[in-house]
């Protein structure tokens, strides 16, 4: 699997997680799917960039949610 693939699969984890738990943290999100932070973080990004999750300051951590 390549690097884009991992992120994608990610991305597909996250959307599944968020659709469970709701907004969670970042770190939350992080223990929650199956993939190093570093590729977690990608797949974020790349969820708010197609406008699929929003990111907010949440006191001095970041949640998550879908959009």
């Amino acid at each position: 699997m390549n690097y884009i693939d991992e992120i994608g699969t990610a991305a597909g984890e996250i959307w599944g997680f968020l659709v469970t738990h709701g907004a969670v943290s970042l770190s939350a999100l992080e223990k929650g799917v199956d993939a190093p932070r570093t590729v977690v973080a990608m797949a974020v990004g790349w969820l708010a960039r197609e406008g699929k999750v929003a990111i907010e300051r949440h006191e001095r951590a970041l949640r998550i949610r879908l959009s």
